[in-house]
């Protein structure tokens, strides 16, 4: 049974589970096909007054496409035993995939976005976009540009005001 959580319960959990193994970003296509991207990168906090999720997505991803054309998306965060399916969603392609039909996920539908949830993951926010602002070369040093964009593909930053987050009740057991 999933139960709503603040985001004082579950950040810390959510930014290790950021680290190792990854994250899990889910939007959706026109056709209500889900597609789940890992992420690595992320801020969870307050701003503006609100709890925000700001992820990081490069242009050149699928999920790029997506999250422009619905403006949301969910942040599901793995239970232990998922780290194949986050490596596997991180090095394949939802244009060539079916990341949901590939890794057994089963696609739930949220209570305030289009984007669905995983329901195999333990801790979901469900993310509407706010602001969205793409990183340019001015203003990253030189270090940062030559090791993260070497071919330029800059991420684009959006900044998902959470409108829920909900938790497995015993979510502390089965985190990575």
């Amino acid at each position: 049974m999933k139960v709503e959580r603040s985001l004082s319960e579950v950040v810390s959990p959510t930014l290790k589970a950021l680290k190792n193994p990854g994250l899990l970003l889910v939007s959706v296509d026109e056709n209500g096909r889900p597609n789940a991207m890992t992420i690595g990168w992320g801020f969870a906090g307050i701003l503006w007054g609100r709890p925000y999720f700001i992820v990081a997505v490069r242009p050149s991803r699928f999920t790029f496409s997506l999250i422009e054309k619905t403006s949301d998306f969910t942040v599901n965060v793995p239970r232990k035993g998922m780290e194949q399916a986050v490596s596997f969603c991180g090095t394949v392609s939802g244009r060539d995939y079916d990341k949901f039909k590939e890794c057994g996920f089963t696609s739930c539908p949220s209570k305030f976005v289009r984007s669905p949830v995983i329901e195999e993951c333990v801790i979901h926010y469900e993310c509407k976009v706010a602001y969205k602002h793409r990183l340019s070369e001015a203003g990253i040093s030189s270090g940062i540009i030559s090791q993260w964009y070497p071919g330029g593909d800059l991420h684009t930053l959006y900044f998902g005001e959470i409108l829920a987050i909900y938790a497995d009740e015993d979510y502390e057991r089965s985190l990575p």
